[in-house]
């Protein structure tokens, strides 16, 4: 365990972060699995702008890398896209 005050006070800053940032791309996997088993043009469309928006915040706040959020968005675009 951390000796100096200082020290306490960043482990429970990150502890609180970690949490944060895993409930973020929790939260983003689960949409992105909508998407990808999703059989209706009109279902994928409501979600997609809310995937696009979270991606970019993660990436914004190097929670995610900013080209990993590119390409997830630009795979989710092709299933998009192939939809009927």
């Amino acid at each position: 365990m951390a000796n100096h005050k200082n020290a306490q006070k960043a482990a429970r800053s990150s502890a609180a972060k970690r949490l944060r940032n895993r409930y973020q791309k929790k939260t983003v996997r689960t949409l992105i699995k909508k998407i990808r088993t999703a059989h209706k043009k009109e279902e994928v469309k409501e979600i997609m702008p809310k995937v696009v928006s979270l991606l970019d915040k993660l990436a914004k706040k190097n929670i995610i890398h900013k080209n990993k959020a590119a390409n997830l968005k630009s795979s989710l675009d092709k299933k998009f896209r192939a939809l009927a």
